[in-house]
């Protein structure tokens, strides 16, 4: 079991940036992947970033040169900066780990942290 924790949303004008932190615990081992996801009001949930336990990072094309995905494993932390906001990327943020145990993989999700973008 993963147990995740974001935190970091908020209401910020365009143009300006925030900063998500998701703490994960439990099962970290077993961790192989976390990201970002967000969903907007009657869309469904996409990927934003991601980055795997051997750093490698992978990003939606709406966000790419506007957002870093990191992480700092000895705190068992991954967070998303976010610049240039833009109204489009208002939505709700849910941090997610990617687990395998016997070939199996299983996804856990945070409680989701609310991101708005409005002047």
């Amino acid at each position: 079991q993963v147990q995740l924790v974001e935190s970091g949303g908020g209401l910020v004008q365009p143009g300006g940036s925030l900063r998500l932190s998701c703490a994960a615990s439990g099962s970290i081992s077993s961790i192989y992947l976390m990201g970002w996801y967000r969903q907007a009001p009657g869309k469904q949930r996409e990927l934003v970033a991601a980055i795997s336990s051997g750093g490698s990072t992978n990003y939606a094309d709406s966000v790419k040169g506007r957002f870093t995905i990191s992480r700092d494993n000895a705190k068992n932390m991954v967070y998303l900066q976010m610049n240039s906001l833009k109204p489009e990327d208002t939505g709700a943020y849910y941090c997610n780990a990617r687990t395998v145990v016997v070939f199996t993989e299983y996804d856990y999700w945070g409680q989701g942290t609310q991101v708005t973008v409005s002047s």
